[in-house]
């Protein structure tokens, strides 16, 4: 199949207006009459009118004695008024409606003795006091909700009230989402293990859970092979009993991407590409009147193209209004550079640090859906810039409730597998602390720190002069911060390599072998940094290392390069090669710390992680996950 190319990206703005302009929302799908018991949610379609008057009578609005104001006039407690019960004053509780001939209600704790009869009436009550006239709410014929409200469960009640038992309201737009792809496999029939030339299908998932909060009905198909004539037929039939139709994956412009094709056969494609970063090769097309998107297939471009245009789109729909999330100026924990050009949408943590919100960047990829799980916030990035610096605020686009960003620790330098686990049972501990981790090397670490950007910094950086662990980079870099040097683990550092060791690999001198692959870590790192004295200590020059260029930002992502094949060996702790089956080479014990300012370590939230470190818990999960060594876990090993 000969490739389409994108002959010109439209921004998103102008992507939607030419795709909802092909549209008239409040037209295009007929209403439906409901129970009103079972609105709640949905958007009246015309006004409501109400049946009846609310209330129907004159209630008693108190409980005491229903009379005719007149009878009390002129009553004092030194001239008090006498009523026969029965006949001048009726017992009466509230809600209950005005026998005829009342026209108020004396409260009963008003009354000196209301078991007697006569009553004593010692002040007088004018007409309508403590009485709900008929129609003091509602009136029959009056408006109850106008057009275009979303009926709340109040709304319900005052329906119900007035005698509307069924309301016609905007219908629930049914969206068909039809996965494509002869590599997917449902994931539901993958229990025992996905085939190693498959994929399993969960954006279905996904886009089905958001068209839902939207307001939609989803309709999820089969699963379409890569064939043009297969889609398109695909297409036509979930035209036919669906009003919107989202095809995921198959829009790029790859030579097995036949979204184009298949939307150009049955209908008319108004946009292929939108300048924005993920979900570049959004698809968006008309077919029978109704709107076809092609949705991409990684993950968080999903995810990031439906928010831009569909749930908008439904939205219109079903008559709902879509506010912008709140915004928050942040800054940014590291120079976030970007592709001009391209709107770009990066995920991010958050957490004040002092007087300022701090962004700490999540994995950029298209398909690291656990950025998607993990973010507070997006930050937008414009087309016409070249990215974020970190010294400068920018809106954050909120994604939690605010709260959370306050209870939020960030941490920043090297990775380690033990902090995940220290997340999870931190919160845990207490539902409205967080603990935030970025990855940026353990020098990068020590530098935000001084900067201000973080609580906390993780760090392992050995000082072979001394033969020491992080003292001599501390007094270099924050010789004028007072804190507090917390041990979190010994942890052994080695070669990871395949089951096995096809390659033989016994060293470090290995690495300088033409034929052996290696992935690095990224400067600043602490493991970067022992590699080199490493290779220095044996005299081996980091030129003759294949790969050394090639850096990644964790452990657990040096291990799946080696798991999966694109290098026969890295650099890294026992505990990432055990978590993905690799044999392990190890070259030596590392200490890893928490530098933590004196500020930080009397703040309640950092006590509180300090407790979980040094519980049975922790070092129980710890333990399990092997490589490492607790012995001083939680204990301050110097302070400045």
């Amino acid at each position: 199949m000969k490739r389409h190319i994108y002959l010109r990206l439209k921004t998103v703005a102008e992507a939607r207006e030419l795709f909802f302009s092909r549209f008239d929302l409040d037209t295009m799908l007929a209403p439906e009459e409901i129970a009103t018991v079972a609105a709640r949610g949905r958007v009246t379609a015309t006004p409501v009118w109400a049946r009846w008057s609310s209330p129907t009578m004159h209630q008693a609005a108190m409980d005491g004695f229903a009379v005719a104001a007149a009878s009390t006039f002129g009553a004092t407690p030194e001239h008090p008024r006498y009523l026969a019960v029965g006949q001048e004053a009726y017992p009466i509780n509230t809600g209950h409606p005005l026998p005829p001939g009342t026209d108020a209600v004396i409260m009963v704790e008003q009354v000196p003795a209301p078991e007697a009869d006569p009553i004593t009436v010692e002040a007088a009550v004018f007409p309508w006091q403590n009485v709900r006239r008929m129609g003091e709410d509602l009136v029959a014929g009056e408006m109850v909700l106008a057009e275009k409200v979303e009926i709340t469960p109040w709304a319900q009640g005052a329906l119900l009230a007035a005698g509307v038992t069924r309301v016609l309201v905007r219908r629930r737009p049914r969206v068909a989402i039809i996965p494509t792809g002869s590599e997917l496999t449902p994931v539901f029939e993958a229990a025992q293990g996905i085939p190693p030339d498959c994929l399993p299908e969960f954006n279905s998932v996904i886009l089905a859970g958001l068209v839902e909060e939207a307001g939609g009905e989803a309709v999820v198909k089969a699963i379409v092979p890569d064939e043009a004539d297969a889609l398109s037929k695909a297409i036509r039939e979930a035209l036919a009993d669906c009003d919107l139709v989202i095809i995921n994956a198959g829009s790029s412009a790859g030579t097995e991407d036949y979204t184009y094709q298949a939307v150009s056969r049955v209908g008319e494609v108004l946009v292929h590409g939108v300048s924005m970063m993920p979900g570049k090769p959004t698809l968006l097309g008309i077919a029978a009147g109704k709107p076809v998107i092609g949705n991409p297939g990684y993950p968080v471009s999903a995810v990031l193209s439906f928010e831009q245009f569909v749930a908008p789109l439904i939205a219109g729909l079903v008559g709902k209004n879509r506010p912008p999330r709140p915004t928050l100026p942040v800054y940014p924990a590291q120079n976030l550079p970007s592709k001009p050009g391209l709107t770009e949408f990066i995920r991010v943590t958050l957490g004040r640090v002092g007087e300022r919100v701090i962004a700490t960047p999540l994995p950029r990829g298209a398909g690291v859906i656990t950025s998607l799980v993990k973010a507070d916030g997006l930050l937008l990035v414009p087309a016409r810039s070249e990215g974020l610096e970190e010294d400068r605020p920018v809106a954050a686009e909120l994604l939690v409730p605010f709260e959370d960003i306050e209870g939020t620790l960030v941490i920043l330098g090297s990775h380690d597998n033990t902090l995940d686990l220290l997340a999870t049972m931190f919160r845990r501990r207490n539902s409205r602390l967080r603990l935030s981790s970025g990855h940026i090397g353990s020098q990068g670490g020590l530098m935000a720190l001084r900067q201000g950007r973080c609580h906390l910094a993780g760090s392992h950086l050995y000082d072979p002069e001394s033969n020491s662990y992080n003292v001599p980079y501390i007094r270099k870099y924050l010789a004028d911060m007072p804190l507090k040097l917390i041990n979190l683990a010994w942890r052994e550092q080695g070669l990871m390599v395949r089951p096995g060791n096809p390659q033989q690999i016994s060293g470090i001198k290995d690495l300088v072998r033409p034929e052996v692959r290696f992935i690095n870590r990224q400067r600043g790192a602490g493991t970067r940094l022992l590699l080199d004295y490493l290779l220095k200590e044996k005299q081996l020059d980091p030129v003759q290392v294949r790969g050394y260029q090639r850096e990644e930002y964790t452990h657990m992502a040096v291990a799946v390069n080696v798991y999966s094949g694109t290098a026969d060996v890295g650099l890294g702790i026992l505990a990432a090669a055990k978590a993905l089956g690799l044999d392990f080479i190890p070259l030596r014990p590392e200490r890893y710390d928490l530098v933590v300012p004196d500020g930080t370590f009397r703040d309640y939230r950092f006590q509180t992680l300090l407790e979980v470190m040094r519980s049975k818990e922790f070092r129980a999960a710890v333990a399990a996950l092997g490589g490492y060594d607790l012995k001083d876990c939680g204990e301050v090993v110097w302070e400045q």
